[in-house]
């Protein structure tokens, strides 16, 4: 494992840890210093890298929040239940600046009374940005939860000229 970091990004500190198989966690946000800590004491054989796929993953992220950047092409090695899998990758098919509504997403991956599921299931995505939860929001067209911090998935969507509902 490895892992590079940039700091006074619009999302704060911002950490990306990778295998050799694809990116393994992103971190930033409210919590963003509690839980690279947290990811820190579970991978100790951790190492910093300026080359490598975290590296590649953290500048492709990087150009995303410039707005020069809409897809993300570094592999992804996500860790979680079938379930949670299945939830992240249907979220990766959103297209830049669109949203879907936590219940049409369960409807895509064919439960369609799940939209709670759903709902924890991108509170555990450990990769926001490249596996856009961002882009998932409530019946109503409001936000919902969002684990940088919501102001940051407001500041996401505004970016992509995504459609906000008043809040």
């Amino acid at each position: 494992m490895h892992w590079s970091m940039a700091e006074g990004t619009p999302l704060g500190t911002l950490w990306v840890v990778a295998s050799a198989r694809g990116v393994r966690r992103v971190i930033f946000g409210d919590e963003g210093e509690w839980e690279w800590a947290r990811v820190q004491a579970a991978w100790p054989e951790m190492e910093r890298r300026e080359e490598g796929m975290a590296a590649q993953a953290l500048a492709q992220i990087l150009e995303y929040l410039q707005g020069k950047r809409r897809a993300f092409t570094v592999p992804l090695d996500p860790e979680g239940t079938l379930f949670q899998q299945k939830v992240w990758m249907e979220t990766a098919r959103i297209p830049y600046g669109q949203t879907l509504t936590y219940r049409e997403l369960a409807c895509r991956i064919g439960q369609p009374g799940a939209a709670r599921a759903v709902g924890r299931a991108l509170g555990a995505n450990p990769l926001p940005i490249l596996i856009p939860c961002h882009r998932v929001v409530a019946a109503d067209g409001r936000l919902g939860g969002y684990t940088g911090g919501r102001h940051l998935k407001r500041w996401l969507l505004h970016l992509e000229g995504a459609p906000l509902a008043a809040e």
